[in-house]
């Protein structure tokens, strides 16, 4: 990519964020850029095709995740660094999170993908849960189903906690991200054998202060 495709991504990456990605115009993306609409559009021919550019731009690290799974050492506190800085990452694209099913419905590419990537994110799960059962730090399922609803509930909470979290905070403090990160993490808590809840203990020792 070159520099100013990239300087162009990052303007408007800005200014969406800022504003929501339908009060952002091309013309207010170049006169940030301080450049013609018609020099953006040789780069870009539209808001959809910046968008499209953007969401394969902010993906690309989370998709390297899933394909480097298999090889990755878990440990509880592995898992809890690679949630963190997914939600990091998350916060740098804050205007697709908060407004997440509107904008699948501009691009057919960036939505096929959007699905594509669930499936690969359900088969990561379970990838992790059976490497986590390996390693004795997790259990066998109750019921057939029951790491299916697990998954879907840590997905669907991966996937809107910013959106959740903008509708009672004007901003989101490195504390709160901490939060976050731990009420995710903690959907694993009741599946974790004596060994897994130990080492979680080890990891948020905080949590489970009496005093």
């Amino acid at each position: 990519m070159s520099k100013k495709k990239k300087l162009i991504l990052d303007t408007a990456v800005d200014l969406f964020n800022k504003y929501g990605y339908d009060q952002v115009t091309i013309r207010m993306i170049a006169l940030k850029l301080d450049i013609s609409s018609g020099n953006l559009n040789y780069h870009y021919r539209n808001r959809k095709d910046i968008l499209e550019a953007i969401y394969f731009e902010m993906v690309s690290v989370f998709d390297e995740r899933i394909e480097t799974l298999d090889d990755t050492e878990i440990s509880i506190a592995q898992i809890r660094n690679d949630i963190k800085q997914s939600m990091i990452r998350m916060i740098d694209y804050k205007f697709f999170w908060t407004d997440l099913y509107n904008l699948l419905d501009v691009s057919d590419k960036v939505k096929k993908h959007f699905q594509e990537a669930y499936k690969a994110r359900v088969a990561g799960c379970f990838l992790l849960f059976e490497k986590m059962k390996s390693l004795h730090l997790m259990r066998a399922p109750s019921f057939a189903s029951e790491y299916e609803f697990l998954t879907e509930r840590m997905i669907n909470y991966g996937n809107t906690w910013i959106y959740s979290s903008g509708l009672y905070l004007n901003q989101l403090s490195p504390q709160h991200i901490e939060k976050q990160v731990n009420t995710l993490l903690s959907m694993l808590y009741p599946f974790l054998t004596k060994k897994g809840q130990k080492e979680f203990e080890n990891v948020l020792p905080a949590l489970f202060n009496k005093d």
